[in-house]
């Protein structure tokens, strides 16, 4: 017996999947604002409950200027992370893009700001884990890269770069396409 799956299904799960991982996203963002904010302005007490199980109090009682850049950089490298998703969503919910013809200047634009937002995702990420490192060789001790939800930044980096390879892909396809059309 073979179980057939359509590609409508599966973008419709890709779909919910993408609702489910932006919403998770702008919550750990907003979560994280929310936080620095509160322990720089109301309880300093609160960088020992920084996020999830991330504890910064450390590096509050050391530096505050360092702990509001490094908190800076998390709270931007998650809001990147939403805005990824956002534009994927868009995406699904954009009447005017179709599937079968993909070769369009709107899927080159798309694709380019997945590649920017990537690349984004990933300079923000290096520049936190060598804050982190940084700041563990003047010998603080802080939390693990995982944790602090910044590490991965080659892994950004890499999918910036092969984006950037299918954006141009892309618009070699736009182009082919185009003169097709011309030649009938």
């Amino acid at each position: 017996m073979e179980i057939k799956i359509s590609t409508q299904t599966i973008l419709k799960v890709l779909h919910v999947l993408s609702w489910i991982i932006f919403v998770g996203l702008c919550i750990e963002a907003v979560g994280i604002l929310t936080k620095t904010i509160a322990t720089l302005t109301l309880n300093p007490d609160d960088a020992a409950k920084f996020w999830k199980s991330v504890d910064l109090t450390e590096l509050y009682r050391f530096n505050q200027s360092q702990y509001i850049t490094l908190s800076s950089v998390i709270i931007i490298v998650a809001t990147l992370k939403a805005i990824l998703f956002y534009c994927i969503i868009k995406v699904f919910l954009n009447k005017k893009l179709n599937i079968a013809a993909p070769f369009s200047s709107l899927f080159k634009d798309f694709i380019l700001t997945l590649t920017y937002l990537s690349f984004g995702i990933g300079l923000f990420s290096s520049w936190g884990i060598e804050l982190v490192n940084n700041l563990s060789n003047s010998g603080l001790k802080l939390q693990d890269i995982q944790q602090l939800q910044i590490a991965g930044a080659d892994v950004w980096l890499f999918m910036g770069v092969i984006l950037l390879v299918v954006t141009y892909i892309f618009k070699k396809g736009i182009e082919l396409q185009e003169e097709n059309e011309l030649t009938i």
